[in-house]
């Protein structure tokens, strides 16, 4: 679990310096299972991420369900170390910047 963590607090750190002036909140699963973890806010757009330790990482029950109905909405994706570059991207995409 360290890894996962850790790679959150890079992305984390990533996404404050590609979307100056936004928000990111922490998902709370306990609220409701599934959630994905980050919901990223700025300026009039949001992306939801599911981080994930590796591309062969665990899907919890739900987080396929979640993931797609809030990239239905807006964006959300799942994200780690492999991909997070080409996630971003489409984050960029998604939001016109």
């Amino acid at each position: 679990m360290a890894r996962e963590s850790k790679f959150q607090k890079e992305l984390k750190d990533e996404l404050v310096e590609r979307f100056p002036g936004c928000m990111i909140i922490k998902g709370n699963s306990s609220d409701r299972q599934g959630l994905p973890d980050l919901l990223l806010l700025h300026e009039s757009n949001w992306a939801a991420l599911e981080v994930k330790r590796d591309a062969r990482a665990e899907h919890q029950p739900n987080q396929d369900h979640y993931v797609e109905k809030l990239n239905d909405m807006s964006f959300a994706a799942f994200v780690h170390p492999d991909n997070y570059r080409e996630v971003l991207d489409e984050i960029q995409t998604a939001f016109g910047t």
